[in-house]
């Protein structure tokens, strides 16, 4: 895959963070080039909670380099553009890649399975899961040095977690199957057709997608009621779908409309046909929260996954992430104009709620499996 190196006009050094005197010569080094010269010998996982320097950073990819590979949960190329981050760690650093697509709560389960038998070193999770993986302790710090530039509100002040972009919560419709696409929750509830949200209380996204109805329908991070009466009157239609809402169901037309993350129903719309579906923001309010990158504390390539958390929130990284139609959380970056032109317009996002009650919204979370059981799926049809 093409990335926008190319068309990026930071200078390397700006994109890694380092000062130009590091950039020269073959071996690359953040987007930029470097040659390695005197770091030998580094075979243990390398120690750097702290904001990393640039002499540790140079250690960093010499490490990285040597265990050769990165293993990933939940970190598909189709989702926010991870391929393009992919591709540029292959080609810059020579790290291979797998990824094994599963939910926030599958990978934080995995981490505490395998323990020392790992097989991921990194996965991607939403915002209300990262406090729980640090809970669980399968996680291992480290701050990139991009660190200052990212929200305190999006990352944990240890290193644990931190934000690398932001998603809300959007409506997909194939307008084959659909003849008036919803622009909004009461919308919804007055349509036709049948209705996809996901896997409720085990994926990040459906989770979000149930907080997204609570906040326009009343509740909040603490009440989550309106949003399980929402759905329980979907269910009672007998227009609540349990189709995985997957580019490749939305392809096959097996899903009507859909409820998932913004940066996911453009890119599927524009991998499938542009003009077949509409993407909309709830205008009667939606969620914008965020996911961040997890690193296995049993990792058996620490130092590459640390290297691909550096990677996603350099300048490029950031973009590759809006190529995606991610929001980048480095407010700084500078989008191209080809990607500003993908995104939906800044006015449908004038009723989004950010979560701001995160203890209340964990414990809604670990509610929601219930509730969604005894409220919602006893009026499958």
């Amino acid at each position: 895959m093409k990335t926008l190196l190319s068309r990026s006009t930071v200078s390397p050094a700006k994109l890694s963070g380092l000062p130009e005197k590091l950039i020269g010569s073959p071996a690359k080094l953040l987007g930029a080039t470097v040659k390695l010269i005197g770091v030998t010998g580094i075979t243990a996982t390398l120690s750097m909670p702290a904001m990393a320097k640039d002499a540790d950073l140079a250690s960093l990819i010499e490490a990285a380099q040597k265990e050769g590979a990165v293993y990933s949960v939940g970190m598909p190329d189709s989702w926010a553009n991870w391929k393009g981050t992919w591709t540029d760690l292959k080609a810059n650093y020579g790290l291979k890649h797998q990824d094994t697509d599963m939910s926030s709560a599958q990978e934080i389960s995995k981490f505490e399975a395998e323990k020392r038998n790992a097989t991921a070193d990194i996965g991607d999770v939403g915002l209300a899961f990262a406090r729980v993986a640090v809970q669980k302790d399968v996680t291992q710090p480290y701050k990139p040095t991009t660190w200052n530039d990212i929200p305190d509100w999006a990352k944990d002040k240890d290193g644990h977690w931190a934000l690398a972009y932001t998603g809300t919560i959007s409506f997909i419709s194939n307008n084959n199957l659909v003849e008036d696409a919803p622009k909004s929750w009461s919308d919804l509830l007055e349509g036709d057709y049948k209705v996809t949200v996901g896997d409720v209380g085990v994926a990040a996204q459906a989770n979000n997608a149930i907080l997204a109805a609570a906040f326009a329908n009343g509740g909040d991070e603490s009440n989550l009621k309106p949003a399980i009466k929402f759905f329980g009157e979907l269910a009672k239609q007998g227009r609540l779908s349990y189709t995985d809402p997957s580019i490749a169901n939305l392809e096959k037309g097996e899903v009507e409309v859909a409820i998932m993350w913004d940066f996911n129903a453009l890119n599927y719309r524009d991998k499938i046909d542009r003009e077949r579906f509409t993407v909309s923001i709830p205008q009667d309010g939606s969620v914008i929260s965020g996911y961040t990158t997890i690193i296995n504390k049993y990792a058996q390539n620490p130092n590459a996954a640390k290297l691909a958390r550096e990677y996603i929130f350099s300048d490029q990284g950031q973009i590759n992430l809006a190529e995606g139609y991610a929001r980048p959380i480095r407010s700084n970056i500078t989008l191209p104009q080809s990607i500003q032109d993908k995104l939906i317009s800044n006015d449908e996002y004038s009723n989004v709620h950010p979560v701001t009650d995160f203890s209340a919204w964990e414990k809604s979370a670990r509610r929601l499996p219930r509730q969604w059981q005894e409220s919602v799926l006893i009026h499958q049809q």
